[in-house]
């Protein structure tokens, strides 16, 4: 009997001690569920509270915090559609030799590299040892040089290493391509050095557009140089492929150089200005290039040429305003996803993007499907 009383009375005094604690515990549980909902608020997850059987959805986004991610959005917009313009600008030269001869010039990128040097150097002569003040005055000069060294650059590659293989099996040129590559490479290396060389700001000046929730989005007037610069580039070698006589001599290689040939078409003539048109296209890119970043590599040949021509190929290859557009989403997914995803995947969301498209679209956005003679 004793035991038995003093289980109860032990019970008892427990259940008096739980109810004593009850009224500060429910206490504690509504201030924290308080401070939990207004984190909820404004972190804007959407997390679902279980309370008394039913589901809350937490609060939408506080507007401070909306219109900073607006804004956010709209700077890497802008930021993407610059890169994508270095890189159409870079593709137009890939789809224009890879129209006319069928073969993949590799050595297109490294040639953008040693355009973006000749810029360095120029404009470091320039600005130096000549004293020229003016920025728009040297950049003029440095694209004119860029463009005309770059030409001979290209115009040499094709007579020594593409021209002479021309008849021969379809390997032999892309072999002859990518020595070319790896021989401009290291001769920069050995010319320059390996270490990054990098350029005081050209262009400081920056468009504020808009400030929200603490954050500028702002537009940089090299920026719309390079946007500028790309689509009046378009417009021009657009006009010259379509309504000149010499655009007229490409298109006509493009469909049969045999043909072409007995019509009177200087099929030699024709494919040593596309490879010189090509580099001057680079030259602009590397100089845009160099203007943008304010550092330029032997190394950094190689990642953007193979970038503009996946441009090249989902924009269609053979179509001028396609290797822009390509470039520009090849552009847009970098920027976007380095801003809200891992920045080490960007190249694989770019070339998955591109698989996906060829898989539904394999003449790419828009480029002509290919119509078989028979």
């Amino acid at each position: 009997m004793c035991s038995r009383d003093g289980d109860e009375s032990r019970r008892a005094k427990r259940k008096g001690l739980l109810l004593s604690h009850l009224p500060f515990a429910i206490g504690n549980l509504r201030v924290s569920t308080a401070i939990a909902t207004k984190w909820l608020r404004c972190r804007s997850l959407a997390w679902f509270l279980k309370r008394r059987g039913r589901r809350a959805i937490a609060s939408p986004l506080c507007p401070g915090e909306r219109n900073q991610r607006m804004a956010v959005f709209v700077q890497q917009l802008i930021n993407g559609l610059t890169l994508g313009a270095i890189y159409g600008l870079i593709a137009i030269g890939y789809t224009m030799v890879f129209g006319i001869i069928g073969m993949v010039n590799f050595a297109h990128g490294d040639l953008f590299m040693v355009s973006a040097f000749i810029a360095l150097i120029t404009f470091v002569l320039l600005t130096t040892v000549l004293g020229v003040g003016s920025i728009v005055l040297a950049l003029l000069i440095v694209l004119i040089v860029g463009m005309l060294l770059t030409s001979l650059w290209g115009w040499t590659i094709e007579r020594v290493a593409y021209r002479p293989l021309r008849g021969t099996f379809r390997l032999a040129p892309l072999i002859s391509a990518i020595g070319v590559s790896i021989f401009l490479s290291n001769f920069v290396q050995v010319i320059q050095g390996a270490r990054n060389k990098p350029t005081p700001p050209m262009i400081r000046d920056v468009i504020v557009l808009f400030e929200q929730g603490g954050y500028t989005v702002a537009l940089a007037y090299k920026q719309l140089l390079i946007m500028i610069m790309t689509a009046v580039l378009l417009a021009a070698f657009w006009y010259v492929v379509q309504k000149t006589p010499l655009g007229r001599a490409q298109r006509a290689c493009e469909q049969d150089q045999k043909m072409a040939a007995l019509l009177g078409v200087d099929v030699d003539r024709t494919i040593s200005l596309t490879f010189v048109m090509g580099a001057a296209l680079a030259a602009v890119a590397g100089t845009m290039y160099l203007v943008y970043y304010g550092v330029v590599s032997f190394s950094d040949g190689f990642v953007p040429g193979v970038k503009a021509f996946t441009a090249a190929v989902l924009g269609g290859i053979g179509s001028l305003p396609g290797a822009v557009l390509g470039g520009v989403v090849i552009g847009l997914i970098e920027t976007m996803w380095s801003a809200y995803f891992s920045i080490e995947y960007k190249d694989v969301a770019a070339f998955s993007i591109l698989a996906i498209t060829l898989i539904f679209m394999p003449q790419g956005l828009l480029g002509k499907p290919d119509v078989e003679k028979v």
